[in-house]
């Protein structure tokens, strides 16, 4: 079983950046989807961004598109979220996720909590106005 690891999380003000990194152990993480969801307080789970195996297709919300950028380096088995041009809103707790039903999968990527069965236990950003 894969597990997840999150570092990179901080307090930053408005406007600044940050990069999440997510550590997987096993040599699988590199043949699944994997991505990012946040959960800030008294909120539901809340999708953010998705890649496939090869890296070829990318999926995000619209409230983060164009200001965050997901990646990976299966050679490394981590996943990284550059996260720039940060808003007060984004502050949550991040978790890395991945789908183990898309091996080697290249087609649609998946955006609900239901869709990813493998979670870390996150990493906390801040952003203050």
């Amino acid at each position: 079983q894969v597990q997840l690891v999150e570092s990179g999380g901080g307090s930053v003000q408005a406007g600044g950046s940050l990069r999440l990194s997510c550590v997987a152990s096993g040599r699988t993480f590199r043949n699944y989807a994997v991505g990012w969801f946040r959960q800030a307080p008294g909120r539901e789970r809340e999708f953010v961004a998705a890649i496939t195996w090869t890296s070829g297709n990318t999926y995000y919300a619209d409230s983060v598109k164009g200001r965050f950028t997901i990646s990976r380096d299966n050679a490394r088995n981590t996943l990284y979220l550059q996260m720039n041009s940060l808003k007060p809103e984004d502050a949550a707790l991040y978790h890395c996720v991945l789908d183990t039903s898309s091996w080697q999968a290249s087609g649609r990527l998946r955006a609900s909590v239901s869709d990813y069965d493998v979670w870390g236990q996150g990493t906390q950003v801040t952003v203050s106005s």
